[in-house]
């Protein structure tokens, strides 16, 4: 042995599970119990990991290497996040996003409301990229309706969060979308694309369902749609309606299409949007810029001439969001959540936790059902998709390019089994959101989010009869 080399050693099995045991319980006290950020824990948890890696006889820069050579491979999406603020931020300045709900607000029914419902909140949600956004807009006025209606809140709420549950996760604008196609290594398209197997049919059979449910509401008058009207007066005193306000969408699609570099195409929709807003509304091109970094808001529209403090609080929900800022803290997660990847995988512990489980899954079922099993067991430990995506993400993505999967198969699962069954975990950030917006638990609407629940399922389904399954040409050794 070399003077000043120190001989590593390969790390036990019990000590390399103890370093993922660690974060789940980190996670689970810490965040379930004393409501500690889930940043701060995976940081605690990477410093458990480096005693880990002290121990075995790895130097700190070698696992400092470890960190950078994670989010190394992480910046294209840090990049397309960073974009995605600015999106949301400039489309609500060019009224991109308002003209969507605007008119898709115009489409209540009373005896088609569920699937109007769904169909509204999945439009907000796929083209702000959240969930939340869309509840806690159009979503509040939707369920206001429903009691006009007579219609079961939990019924309502149910419709209303899966569809915003599956524009979130269809949207290139969403984080978790962005999150879990970074750590398959995918193509942000292509895990679009690929979501498609499992979210459409869970899609068509909730709309099924609520069409069918819904045929009971016919001929309930609607008594009061106020709520409804005044968001409506309030966006047309805002925003001046033009076709020329969807460029921007155009811009997105017709470039994904043709395969454009998504950043560049990001950033070319949001500068004509800035554009957009300064000349068919009035607004100020300076604001427009300022929108980017710290998003829209209504005090903007000072600049033409209205007061800001006569808009009404569901159009300042809606139009006060974007920027780059916006998505800081899902970069930060990102930044902790591979800083302890990056030390576990420098140290061997992946290898040896993935040693011990990978002759033991031998069916495609068996991978898609433990990457499920994972992230439940995650998501409802930590209330948030990021932490399961990324984690059950490095554990298991090198066992989909060796059974000879390709890895959007993992990253589709990571949605489906994430994403989507956020809105059942009462303790978590979007399950208390939900009932502080809509007034509704989860108790009440959680059978009927159908769609969020389904996909599990159908991936399931998939795995068992190899349908919607990409393969590799050829197995990796």
């Amino acid at each position: 042995m070399k003077k000043g080399i120190t001989m590593k050693k390969k790390p036990s099995f019990g000590l390399a599970l103890s370093c993922i045991l660690f974060m789940f319980l980190a996670i689970l006290i810490g965040n379930g119990i004393f409501k500690i950020g889930v940043q701060q824990l995976l940081i605690l948890s990477a410093v458990y990991a480096g005693f880990v890696g002290l121990k075995l006889g790895y130097t700190y820069k070698e696992m400092e290497e470890g960190i950078a050579e994670k989010l190394k491979q992480s910046m294209p999406t840090m990049f397309i996040i960073m974009s995605v603020g600015i999106v949301v931020g400039t489309w609500m300045f060019s009224g991109t996003v308002p003209l969507m709900i605007y008119y898709g607000l115009k489409l209540i029914n009373p005896s088609m409301f569920l699937v109007t419902a769904f169909i509204i909140t999945a439009i907000v949600s796929t083209a702000t990229g959240t969930a939340w956004g869309s509840v806690a807009t159009a979503g509040v006025a939707l369920i206001g309706v429903a009691s006009e209606m007579g219609i079961p809140l939990g019924m309502a709420a149910g419709a209303i969060i899966a569809g915003g549950v599956f524009g979130d996760k269809m949207s290139p604008l969403s984080d978790t979308t962005n999150l879990a196609a970074l750590v398959g290594d995918v193509e942000l398209f292509t895990h679009i694309k690929h979501m498609l197997y499992t979210t459409i049919p869970a899609a068509l059979i909730g709309l099924i369902v609520y069409f069918i449910a819904g045929r009971q509401f016919t001929g309930i008058e609607v008594s009061s749609i106020q709520s409804i009207n005044l968001l409506l007066g309030d966006l047309d005193s805002i925003f001046n309606w033009n076709l020329l306000l969807l460029l921007p969408v155009l811009i997105i699609l017709v470039g994904s299409i043709m395969k454009k570099p998504t950043v560049p195409l990001m950033l070319f929709s949001a500068v004509v949007a800035v554009i957009l807003g300064s000349f068919v509304h009035g607004l100020d091109f300076t604001d427009g810029v300022k929108a980017m970094l710290t998003g829209f808001n209504v005090d903007m529209i000072a600049a033409k001439g209205l007061d800001p403090s006569l808009i009404i609080e569901p159009v300042s929900k809606l139009a006060n969001r974007g920027g780059i800022m916006s998505m800081m803290t899902i970069v930060v997660t990102i930044f902790c959540g591979y800083s302890f990847a990056g030390i576990i995988e420098k140290i061997g512990c992946l290898d040896v936790i993935m040693e011990q489980f990978r002759h033991k899954i031998t069916k495609v079922w068996q991978l898609i059902g433990a990457t499920i099993l994972g992230s439940m067991i995650l998501v409802f430990t930590a209330g948030v998709a990021s932490v399961a995506i990324i984690m059950i993400g490095a554990l298991l993505k090198d066992t989909y390019t060796k059974m000879g999967l390709k890895t959007e198969n993992m990253s589709r699962t990571l949605e489906d089994a994430g994403t989507m069954l956020l809105p059942f975990v009462p303790w978590g950030a979007s399950g208390i959101f939900y009932m502080e917006v809509l007034g509704v638990g989860v108790g009440q609407y959680g059978i009927w989010a159908i769609s969020c629940y389904l996909c599990i399922f159908i991936a399931m389904f998939y795995g068992f009869t190899g349908i919607g399954i990409s393969k590799l040409k050829s197995k990796v050794a």
